[in-house]
């Protein structure tokens, strides 16, 4: 049999998963000189770029240009995309073994970590997730409810999503009309009762997640003072230490610089504060039939053997009033239908990107690969899934030079639309999303704003009907 990637046999890849980590295998396998590859990729939105449209803050449309570049890596005639289409339900593991040489699953961590504190479950407790899928207009969040009449709102955790929500939360009327915020978040914000917003982290200053241009941020916005008690900013010897090692990263450095200028600043009046807090852990939330207040413990550091400075918590208590609570402590992949998983880490068991059938001395999965947080965890920027998917993509060319790749039945691109058709699926094009695209710049345009979204998949759907029913040229 002729070797997969040859023109008689080009090498077919499927990737579930159409955000950047997907992207970045796609662009990898598309560079291989003499290689002929075919690229599917699969989403169940009919929407492609995952985090970049859902999960990006609407205030950070420079984050979300980086989308020109999938859009040149999508436009290669090898690629083809397929959204609306569910891994599980419309398309199934044996068919992707029935069809590709290899299948690379682009997920994500599609859930968020629990607290595990009483009360957690009361109404008023969010992850920060859903609320974030909310305001982006994501299909599957739009009904959500948030009980924006509340005063009062904790975020747990300062990593950059604590402080979107934060930002967001805060945002005037005339900042968030500037951004492609979901339309009807946009109006139930603008007309929020939110004025004082607890942002909580359990370690100290010198280790909060944020990067320093999400910290500048908040001390920049029209309707919102910063506010940092200066004892919260005296640092322990131990982080005292790390900051003046030759080793601290720079980002720590300038964070707590900025930090102790917002500390200095006296309140200028406006309408909404943000209360940024340190060595505070959760431990319980409390309220009669909502959430009305959450006590946290006070912290201490220590250092671990391996040297990282961890928070232990003392005796010390505090209550602090809130109405409303997000989560943001970390994510968490959900299992793939018929896919390895490792549900200590929350990821598909992998080595160096090659599936394995366990986390612990488990076999190969021949064919199959990950990348993306699925494959490491919820870690680094966008940039970060680069470097990932060239690891996984080159350990699935060296199988490809093996022949320790899948050696599919039906091959045919022609057999993929023609599978999903007979079994009802509408499924999204590349061509169908940059319809959508069009349509939803134009909407923005229509009103002042720089895009407004379909939140809904029937809307889009029905858009693109629309759109072929007026034109002259469609079938």
């Amino acid at each position: 049999m002729t070797p997969a990637g040859t023109e008689s046999n080009p090498l077919r890849v499927a990737i579930i998963g159409s955000g950047p980590s997907g992207f970045y295998a796609a662009e990898h396998l598309q560079k291989q000189k003499g290689l002929s590859v075919e690229i599917d990729m699969f989403d169940r939105l009919p929407t492609p770029f995952g985090l970049v449209r859902g999960g990006v803050a609407p205030d950070h449309q420079k984050i979300k240009s980086v989308t020109k570049v999938y859009d040149r890596i999508a436009s290669k005639s090898s690629f083809n995309f397929f959204g609306n289409v569910s891994f599980g339900k419309d398309l199934s593991y044996a068919d992707l073994h029935q069809h590709y040489h290899a299948v690379i699953y682009a997920v994500g961590a599609q859930t968020d970590r629990n607290l595990g504190i009483p009360g957690e479950e009361l109404p008023g407790s969010h992850a920060a997730t859903e609320f974030v899928a909310w305001y982006n207009g994501h299909p599957d969040f739009r009904k959500r409810k948030f009980d924006l009449t509340q005063e009062s709102v904790a975020i747990i955790g300062v990593g950059n999503v604590a402080m979107d929500v934060a930002r967001i939360l805060a945002r005037s009327r005339a900042e968030l009309e500037a951004t492609d915020i979901a339309d009807y978040a946009l109006e139930a914000l603008a007309n929020s009762s939110v004025k004082n917003i607890y942002v909580l982290g359990r370690r100290g200053p010198a280790q909060a997640a944020f990067t320093t241009p999400e910290i500048k941020e908040l001390g920049e916005m029209e309707e919102a003072d910063i506010i940092i008690d200066p004892a919260d900013l005296e640092l322990d010897p131990l982080s005292q230490e790390y900051l003046a090692s030759g080793h601290a990263d720079q980002k720590d450095v300038r964070n707590v610089e900025i930090m102790r200028e917002y500390a200095q600043r006296p309140p200028s009046g406006k309408p909404k504060r943000i209360y940024l807090r340190f060595l505070v852990s959760p431990v319980e939330l409390s309220g009669e039939a909502r959430v009305e207040s959450i006590r946290v413990v006070k912290n201490e550091l220590y250092r671990m053997e391996s040297g990282d400075l961890r928070p232990r918590p003392t005796q010390e208590y505090e209550d602090i009033p809130a109405g409303l609570v997000f989560r943001s402590v970390g994510y968490r992949g959900v299992k793939l239908p018929d896919v390895p998983f490792y549900e200590k880490w929350g990821i598909i068991p992998n080595k160096a990107g090659r599936v394995l059938t366990d986390h612990e001395d488990g076999q190969i999965v021949r064919g199959n690969y990950v990348v993306g947080w699925i494959k490491r965890g919820p870690s680094g920027v966008i940039g970060t899934n680069k470097p990932d998917a060239v690891e996984t993509v080159e350990c699935l060319l060296e199988d490809v030079r093996s022949g320790a790749v899948l050696e599919p039945t039906a091959p045919q691109p022609e057999s993929i639309p023609a599978m999903l058709s007979k079994r009802g699926v509408r499924f999204v094009s590349y061509e169908d999303w940059r319809t959508l695209d069009r349509l939803e710049i134009e909407r923005g345009l229509a009103i002042g704003r720089p895009r407004l979204k379909f939140s809904s998949v029937s809307e889009m759907l029905a858009a693109l009907e629309g759109t072929r029913t007026t034109d002259p040229t469609a079938d």
